[in-house]
């Protein structure tokens, strides 16, 4: 089966959803994942913390650079993400439509590529 990420996106400046609010988030959050490993779709998954925390790493002429915050200027960051299993993009999507669902924002998907044959 292929692979898909599915990219939950954190929009900044938007204010945080409230106390009740991100209570029902985090269990209908807690219920898909528990679906993924149930239905043997879940590979990986996780939240990320705010890109304010974020570190770019970069090698120029064999210098080892750093820089704080995020690597692109925008106001759309990664918030969390999924690693899934499925047959084909229809339903790495209709995962995504429960995803974005269960989390109340915007969520990306994009396929791995295919590796390599040796």
């Amino acid at each position: 089966m292929k692979q898909y990420l599915l990219s939950v996106h954190y929009i900044e400046g938007q204010p945080p959803p409230a106390r009740d609010v991100m209570a029902k988030i985090y269990k209908d959050v807690n219920t898909l994942n528990e679906e993924l490993r149930t239905t043997g779709t879940w590979v990986f998954g996780g939240g990320l913390h705010t890109p304010d925390v974020a570190t770019v790493v970069r090698v120029k002429d064999g210098e080892v650079l750093t820089t704080d915050g995020p690597f692109a200027e925008t106001k759309e960051h990664i918030g969390g993400f999924w690693v899934i299993k499925a047959p084909d993009l229809d339903a790495a999507l209709a995962w995504a439509a429960k995803a974005s669902t269960a989390c109340a924002g915007p969520v990306e998907v994009r396929p791995f590529q295919e590796e390599a044959a040796d």
